[in-house]
Formats: structure tokens, C-alpha cells, sequence
């Protein structure tokens, strides 16, 4: 198990320095001045001139990403240009909110994905052609319309879950989850269509295998055939399609943190764009391939828990 891990964080690590070249070097591409946007639209070209000196803005972008990368490397993202704080404070107190919306919303596609293929591969019938319906819907409507209803009718009318905001853990388990319920599953509809149909099918092939005919032969129950055997054989390309699905969950979690007023990294992210702090821009891609990449370890553990043999190769 270890050198597994070791060998994921030997990868994750070069993935990391790419991405964040890559982003550093995108942001500098904006025509937004830093330092214009500092000083404001009424400051002198001498001002602003200064200013692009202090910032160091008249170097290269090698040299800039080499002055950001010394900084990030002992935890110093930089100061945000349009208030002032610093990048990594920011970004850490809003942390907690954006693991909490992944994790619970990786939580709702294992259980109600994998819950949906069970019943459709072993029922059918009606049974299962209303779970295919319940998938295709989840994937053909959008995120954003779905956290309006989902607001309009729970939160709005009949009141039982905030209409925005986040509480934390600390606050009590409750409070929590009542404020994490309503985005989580905006959130995670779309997941959960995806992986209802990665387990029918996986499912059903399990299912045709000869080892399935055998033990029906000597008397196996059908409930043990299928929790114990069958579905551990099919988990392998339903964790690969969860984690396939993580990093488009970081992408809807800008828009749903937007809609529920959610204090996530990804509404930071949003205001940030608005307002061309490109600082905090940084942070908050570096801190999403951190997401990334802590997500996929959990994935590759998964792996080696459901199948041996990963461990090996």
C-alpha cells in the first residue's frame, strides 16, 4: 500500500509543477494590468510604471514563475491585488467548504449511482427502465437549473434547508448537513447518471460470466451472487468513471457555489475572475489540482482494496 501511494505522489508531484507553469503562464497572457488595476483607472503612467517595478511585472515570465514558484514552495501563494490579503489565508479558510461539497458530493454518486445500476442490471422490467430514466434525466438536465428548483421548492416553500450559506461541522453535524445537502446534490446529479450506467453495464457483464452460471448451479444465494462477486468484479471501471468525474465536479462547483452563496474556492475563484485578481486566480488553480490530485489517491487506494492485483502492477 505504501509504495502505491509513493508511487501516485512520484507522479502527482511533476503533474503539479506542469499545471501550475501552465496556468501561471495563461493568466499572463491577460491584458489586465496588475498594477493598473491596483491603483485604479485614474493613476499616472508614472504610478503605474512604479507600481509594474515593485511587483517585478518587467520580468520575463520565467522569472516571474521562478519568483512565485520560491514563494509557493514555502507556502506564500502572494497578496491579492484587489484587497490586499493574502492568497494562501484566503484560500485556506475557504477550504474546508469545497472538501466537504466534493466529498459528500462523491458520496451521493456512489451511493445513489451505484444503488440505480444495481437495480436496473439485476430487476429490469420496470423497475429497471425507471432507474434508466432517473439517469438520463440527471444527465441531460443542467446543474444550475436543477439548484433553482431544488432552492425554490426545499429552501423557499417548504423551508427545510437553507437557501444559502455554509455551516460548519464545528456548528454542530446537522446544521452541517442541512447546508450541504441542496448543493451537494445539484452537484452531483449528472455524477450520478454517469455511474448508474457504468454499473448496468458493468454489472450485466459480470453477470453473463460462467463463474455466475456455476454458482447458481451449486445453490449460491442470489444476493451473495450479486454483492459479493459480481459487484466487486464491476467496481473497477465504476471507481475509474468516479474519478473521471471529480475534476468536471470541480468545474460545476464554481457555478453551484455561486448559486447557494457557498463560501468554497470556487465562488472565490469566480469573484477573483471578476474583478482580475490574478494572484488569487493562481492560488485557486493550484489548490483545485491539489483537490485533483488528493482525490485520485484516494481513488488508487480504492483500487487496491477492491482488487489485489493493482498492488502488484
Amino acid at each position: 500500500m505504501l509504495r502505491l501511494i509513493g508511487r501516485r505522489l512520484t507522479f502527482a508531484i511533476p503533474m503539479l509543477f506542469i499545471v501550475s507553469f501552465l496556468s501561471f503562464f495563461l493568466v499572463s497572457l491577460s491584458p489586465t494590468d496588475p498594477a493598473r488595476v491596483i491603483l485604479g483607472p485614474y493613476a499616472s503612467q508614472e504610478a503605474v510604471e512604479a507600481k509594474q517595478l515593485e511587483l517585478h511585472l518587467d520580468d520575463s515570465i520565467f522569472g516571474q514563475y521562478w519568483r512565485w514558484l520560491q514563494g509557493a514552495l514555502h507556502g506564500d501563494l502572494g497578496r491579492s491585488i484587489v484587497g490586499g490579503g493574502d492568497v494562501t489565508t484566503q484560500l485556506n479558510a475557504r477550504l474546508g467548504a469545497t472538501l466537504s461539497l466534493v466529498l459528500v458530493s462523491l458520496g451521493v454518486v456512489a451511493v445513489l449511482g451505484v444503488g440505480l445500476g444495481i437495480v436496473s442490471a439485476v430487476r429490469g422490467g420496470v423497475i429497471g427502465r425507471t432507474a434508466d430514466a432517473i439517469s438520463v434525466a440527471g444527465f441531460a438536465l443542467p446543474a444550475f437549473w436543477i439548484a433553482l428548483l431544488l432552492t425554490s421548492f426545499f429552501s423557499v416553500r417548504l423551508g427545510w434547508f437553507p437557501v444559502a450559506g455554509y455551516s460548519t461541522i464545528d456548528q454542530g453535524v446537522r446544521d452541517w448537513g442541512r447546508s450541504l445537502a441542496l448543493p451537494a446534490f445539484a452537484a452531483s446529479l449528472a455524477g450520478v447518471a454517469v455511474v448508474s450506467k457504468q454499473t448496468r453495464a458493468s454489472m450485466l457483464e459480470a453477470l453473463s460470466r460462467d463463474y455466475v452460471r456455476v454458482m447458481e448451479a451449486n445453490g449460491f444465494s442470489r444476493r451473495s451472487i450479486v454483492y459479493r462477486h459480481a459487484l466487486r468484479n464491476a467496481t473497477i471501471p465504476v471507481v475509474t468513471v468516479m474519478g473521471v468525474f471529480t475534476v468536471s465536479l470541480l468545474g460545476s462547483a464554481v457555478v453551484i457555489e455561486n448559486l447557494f452563496a457557498y463560501p468554497g474556492i470556487g465562488s472565490l475563484a469566480a469573484s477573483a475572475a471578476a474583478q482580475h485578481d490574478l494572484p488569487l486566480i493562481q492560488g485557486a488553480v493550484i489548490y483545485f489540482t491539489l483537490i485533483v490530485i488528493f482525490v485520485g489517491l484516494l481513488l488508487d487506494i480504492s483500487y487496491s482494496l477492491i482488487d489485489p492485483r493493482v498492488r502488484v502492477h
